[in-house]
């Protein structure tokens, strides 16, 4: 079965995109593990299914990571989600579900598309951790980085906060501090250096992942976790391996805005039936 696909991208987060809507694909876990590999197959950080419509959204979404995982919600596909619908329907503004919940997302004149993230959830029991924690500093540590904060975006991300991010071995640390027993969904780990006070420099290791040029997630949860901290103010870009996103937690009501691009790379097809079922 040939299906076709999208190679799309949010700032170096790429993502392929497999519409369900019209039937069934199935993507099971080996086979959008297999479809994500980047040598035997299309490659990507995130396999991303679209999937019918649904009362109160006009799209349902799945994640599923490159180990066949699925994650809850990932900020930079929902960008991606939202240029293609905005393609088909002419429309900005969509309702998209994911495992999550709902994200509000909007198509801006300059290209650029908006993503209501969502509050962000602080309790330990949220994240989760295994045991109760102030969340704000985590007994959590290994090599030259220590005392991170946590916050869960549809996802749990805990965040080190450094002072030179080129001397911090990301690579090694990431896998693992994702799975360190304090975690027992595993975690999304970011490491941060504040450069100003409406400027953070981050790089994160994603859960089921690895290293990615940019997890949109973990930018709003380092927003979060700088402005608890007293680092930053509540508005701030978050520049990472693969650009910028602009991130603003809301007071009002404690929803984290995130506002970056979303590129398609190019479309293709694929014979569904080559791959691990």
């Amino acid at each position: 079965m040939r299906v076709g696909f999208a190679k799309m991208h949010g700032c170096g987060n790429d993502f392929v995109v497999l519409d369900e809507r019209a039937e069934p694909l199935g993507l099971s876990p080996v086979r959008a593990a297999a479809l994500a590999d980047r040598r035997r197959g299309i490659g990507c950080d995130q396999l991303i299914s679209l999937h019918p419509a649904e009362p109160g959204a006009d799209l349902r979404i799945r994640i599923r990571n490159p180990d066949g995982s699925e994650a809850g919600a990932c900020g930079n596909a929902t960008r991606c989600v939202a240029t293609l619908l905005a393609a088909e329907t002419g429309r900005r503004g969509f309702v998209i579900r994911t495992v999550a919940g709902d994200l509000a997302a909007e198509v801006l004149t300059d290209g650029q598309v908006r993503v209501d993230m969502g509050p962000a959830r602080l309790g330990w029991a949220d994240i989760p951790l295994a045991r109760a924690m102030d969340t704000l500093h985590l007994d959590l540590s290994a090599g030259p980085v220590a005392d991170p904060a946590a916050a869960s975006m549809g996802n749990p991300h805990a965040t080190f906060f450094v002072a030179d991010l080129a001397a911090i071995p990301v690579a090694e640390l990431g896998p693992v501090l994702e799975h360190d027993p304090l975690f027992p969904d595993r975690a999304n780990i970011g490491f941060a250096q504040v450069l100003a006070q409406d400027a953070l420099r981050l790089r994160v290791w994603e859960r089921g992942a690895g290293l990615t040029l940019a997890c949109g997630s973990g930018a709003c949860a380092a927003l979060v976790n700088a402005h608890r901290r007293g680092l930053v103010s509540r508005e701030a870009a978050v520049l990472l391996d693969g650009g910028r996103l602009h991130i603003a937690w809301r007071e009002s009501d404690g929803h984290v805005l995130m506002t970056g691009p979303a590129e398609t790379a190019f479309t293709g097809e694929v014979e569904l039936a080559r791959y691990p079922s």
